[in-house]
């Protein structure tokens, strides 16, 4: 594989998207997976909005509020996801992923008896 093939696998192939032509079949994998993505991506929202409110209530942490803005944007990335998926978009995923990881970690010391979000 080339060098320029690499980078554009690595940056700008787009693996998936959603297109249905008109009077297609319906291919229930497809339609499942655009439509959990956006199950999942409310699912991110509905924590976004909980650690929001924790630290409204609690202040224990500075990093709630990145903490709740990650949840944010990985339930955004979700919703880019339902209708196309991207190699830019899957480095964007692990990023967020890495960096919700790291802030929990960080967090649940202030909130020794929880381990929820």
């Amino acid at each position: 594989m080339l060098p320029i093939d690499l980078l554009r696998v690595l940056w700008s192939e787009t693996w998936w998207r959603w297109e249905r032509p008109l009077g297609s079949p319906f291919m229930l994998s497809e339609i499942a997976c655009h439509y959990f993505n956006f199950v999942e991506a409310t699912a991110w929202l509905i924590f976004a909005v909980l650690v929001f409110r924790r630290w409204e209530i609690h202040r224990r942490s500075p990093m709630e509020v990145p903490y709740a803005l990650s949840f944010v944007l990985f339930g955004i990335s979700d919703v880019i996801e339902a209708w196309i998926l991207t190699s830019w978009l899957l480095w964007w995923k692990a990023v967020n992923l890495i960096v919700l990881f790291l802030l929990r970690r960080m967090i649940m010391r202030n909130y020794p008896g929880s381990r929820l979000f």
